[in-house]
């Protein structure tokens, strides 16, 4: 009896000593979660060297070891930012296999810096985790400019909208020339007579609460003033540059909430420095002194952008980065306290009426061609050579349904000057 109860306990001591060595061997088996590739196309974004040339529009797929178990390939453990602000960008993710795929839900900004983090809670299928966060970091093709554009132009031989459909559908003695720097490629010139390009359904541009405008001029000489754009005039918006090159100003037209529309009068700017606070008008909160403003305007490349943030109810113009003038309406009271409609502002409308305008963005010139507002002023009228025809070369023109921010148009001037 004993002879087969120490036979039986050998046995089983034997099949237990198998199966923990079996146990052994498969937690031991297990492959670790390591990050093996990652790319976007060809661009390797796993290197030594942090790539600087990804698309705006990348599938950014990340291969891994083993297989991934799906659950835990989220918006969790996985997140792309936005350098200049911090800011998270959505992304699509999708999981099969090996690997991870990532997609940005929106265009990135180009020429900006970004950072990927998969996380340290990403997991094998067998329940292996990655550990250890992994960032990379990488930056976006081209000059830096700010996502969500609506339209752009960059004259590159052609007055085609490179983000949207915009596209101009007649250009008028427009020839191409080389820009402000080689990386800037060509820009289009106007001979200030008769150079136009037109651009229909342009009233569109104008169908938001929030917008920006953005772009490179250089004006020439000409004895007047130049229209250097315009859609429908003050009906939409029209960038004006002064015949002395001490000042610019731009009307854009405004919903004012209650039916009614108009423009709050002109943004203008001419240097002399006046706020609310000494003789300027009410509402200017900002107005940069500058009695130098010809050295910078005449025949020289500068950088414009204009804002209007309806949250704020803020107003403002950047030169060359710098913001020199900006208006408050949420300040604009008369001196019984009484408000004035500009403070009711919910963003931008177009009002134009054929025939007088025409829903046509116009470069060039204060409005297209079929319009007859101005048609009998010899400074308003299209057909008169010596209207306020712009005459210079014009590059980078861009429209945001948004209002950037300081940080962003610092920036995009700094990338492309």
């Amino acid at each position: 009896m004993k002879k087969n109860w120490f036979s039986l306990s050998v046995i089983f001591l034997a099949v237990m000593l198998a199966m923990g060595v079996s146990s052994c061997k498969k937690d031991d088996d297990k492959t670790a979660l390591t990050l093996s590739e990652l790319k976007t196309g060809d661009i390797d974004m796993n290197g030594a060297t942090a790539p600087n040339n990804v698309p705006a529009e990348p599938t950014i797929t990340a291969t891994f070891s083993t297989d991934v178990d799906a659950a835990t390939a989220t918006a969790t453990n996985i997140t792309l930012m936005r350098d200049y602000d911090q800011a998270n960008i959505p992304v699509t993710i999708t999981s099969s296999g090996k690997t991870i795929t990532i997609v940005p839900s929106e265009s990135l900004a180009s020429g900006a810096l970004h950072k990927l983090t998969l996380g340290a809670g990403i997991k094998s299928t067998e329940g292996e985790a990655l550990g250890t966060a992994i960032e990379r970091i990488f930056t976006t093709d081209g000059f830096f400019a700010p996502s969500g554009m609506i339209a752009y132009w960059d004259f590159n031989g052609d007055g085609i909208d490179k983000v949207g459909s915009y596209d101009a559908a007649v250009s008028i003695d427009i020839t191409y020339v080389d820009s402000r720097k080689v990386a800037s490629g060509k820009a289009a010139s106007f001979n200030g007579t008769t150079s136009i390009m037109e651009i229909p359904g342009a009233d569109a541009l104008m169908n938001t609460n929030d917008f920006t405008l953005s772009f490179w001029a250089k004006a020439q000489q000409a004895g007047h003033g130049h229209f250097i754009m315009g859609l429908a005039a003050f009906h939409g918006f029209q960038f004006e540059l002064f015949g002395g090159f001490n000042g610019f100003k731009m009307p854009v037209q405004f919903d004012f909430g209650d039916g009614t529309s108009g423009t709050g009068g002109d943004l203008s700017y001419n240097g002399d420095g006046k706020t609310l606070d000494n003789g300027g008008w009410r509402g200017t909160v900002v107005n940069k002194e500058d009695a130098n403003l010809p050295s910078q305007l005449e025949d020289k490349w500068f950088h414009i952008v204009y804002v209007y943030n309806s949250n704020s109810k803020e107003r403002a113009i950047f030169l060359n980065g710098e913001k020199v003038i900006m208006q408050d309406h949420d300040l604009w009271f008369d001196d019984d306290g009484n408000p004035y409609p500009e403070t009711g502002i919910v963003g931008l409308k177009y009002n134009g009426t054929a025939p007088e305008t025409l829903p046509e963005l116009a470069f060039g010139f204060v409005h297209s061609r079929g319009g007859t507002l101005w048609d009998t002023e010899p400074w308003g009228g299209y057909d008169f050579p010596d209207a306020n025809h712009f005459k210079g070369q014009l590059d980078d023109v861009r429209i945001f349904h948004k209002p950037l921010t300081e940080a962003e148009i610092l920036l995009m001037y700094n990338s492309e000057k």
